[in-house]
């Protein structure tokens, strides 16, 4: 398996890292390596060649109900699932100073990959996301995500992400 990003450790330079969204600023400066050690979130980095964070994003699992599922997806699930497993792709932001290299594609990409192949082993049906604004919401909208009745967050099948990487 070859990705494009490596797990936070001590050794990643985070001071200068500025997404211009100060909550995700300070979460990769600030709580991402407690969150890793707490084992509450994995946090991937992509790193210039000086070890300084380019871009990042977060994955866990989570559940979603079966009810907040549109129900052309809710009826391939058993009636006993009223709690389904999802990855929770929590956080993702790119550094403002790497301009035109299209950080966010690729760790969106590097997200579904992950969440992908570790959904044959763990299950999960889905990736979710909770875009923090709207520029986020129609980046993910531009990767097939679909919005979910009654929150603001969105998700991708991993039927559909398997079709990527098959």
């Amino acid at each position: 398996m070859s990705y494009l990003t490596e797990l936070l450790h001590s050794g990643h330079l985070k001071s200068q890292f500025d997404c211009g969204q100060p909550l995700l600023t300070q979460y990769l400066r600030r709580q991402a390596g407690q969150d890793v050690k707490r084992q509450l979130a994995a946090c991937f980095v992509i790193c210039n060649e000086r070890g300084e964070v380019k871009g990042y994003y977060t994955l866990s699992s989570a559940g979603i109900e079966r009810k907040f599922l549109p129900e052309e997806l809710r009826k391939k699930f058993p009636p006993s699932y009223q709690n389904l497993p999802v990855t929770l792709l929590g956080r993702l932001a790119r550094d403002l100073n790497y301009p035109g290299e299209r950080l966010g594609e690729l760790l969106l990409i590097d997200a579904l990959k992950r969440s992908y192949e570790a959904s044959v082993q763990i299950g999960s049906i889905a990736v979710i996301v909770d875009p923090i604004d709207d520029t986020a919401r129609k980046f993910y909208l531009r990767y097939g995500f679909i919005g979910l009745p009654d929150s603001g967050k969105m998700f991708l099948p991993m039927k559909t992400i398997g079709k990527l990487f098959v």
